[in-house]
């Protein structure tokens, strides 16, 4: 962890490590490398939103990436949709020991009905496909989704477009040599494409 880590990330890494040992949140592997892997590369989407939202959606936040980091350092609110228990849990314990303003919502995506938000954003949840049926619902017109992918990026792109309208820009990521964050926007559903997640 970098020396001058805000101290609410600090606490957050402290807690996650803790809980890690009763609930499988990262890799055992990942845990040396866990602030270049998983909270550095969920930061960087900060280096790429195009305006700072006023509120935000995180499909599938597991241990916290990318949405309650961003919550964390940025202040931007965040509704963290995350099913497993154990993990919203652990969602819920960060946000109190950090003081992130974030609200954990502990139902299925596509079953929440949450009110659009200008960002939605995902990370190793599904492919872009599934992901768009997701977020379109939960995207404010005009607002864009932020998904950090692997290699296989430019093969979700085309299969993603079988079923779906939309502008996408692959940038580069900070992290990985082999990742990408995909910005997505004006995402409309193909009138023969399937919307099944």
């Amino acid at each position: 962890m970098p020396p001058d880590a805000p101290p609410a990330l600090r606490r957050y890494v402290e807690l996650l490590l803790r809980w890690n040992r009763a609930v499988n949140l990262v890799s055992p592997r990942d845990i040396p490398v866990l602030w270049e892997r998983h909270i550095a590369d969920s930061l960087q989407l900060a280096s790429v939103w195009r305006r700072r939202p006023e509120r935000a959606i995180d499909l599938g936040s597991g241990a916290g990436f990318p949405g309650l980091v961003l919550a964390i350092a940025y202040g931007v609110p965040f509704d963290l949709m995350e099913q497993d228990r154990g993990k919203a849990a652990f969602l819920r314990e960060a946000a109190r020991v950090t003081g992130a303003p974030v609200v954990v919502v502990e139902e299925k995506i596509e079953t929440a009905g949450l009110r659009p938000a200008p960002l939605v954003t995902a990370r190793a949840l599904a492919p872009l496909v599934r992901l768009l049926a997701y977020a379109a619902p939960l995207l404010d017109v005009g607002g864009e989704c932020l998904f950090l992918k692997g290699r296989g990026a430019g093969v979700e792109i085309v299969e993603a477009r079988r079923a779906w309208s939309m502008d996408v820009e692959q940038i580069p990521s900070r992290s990985g040599s082999d990742g990408v964050v995909l910005r997505v926007s004006n995402v409309v559903a193909s009138p023969s494409g399937g919307r099944q997640p």
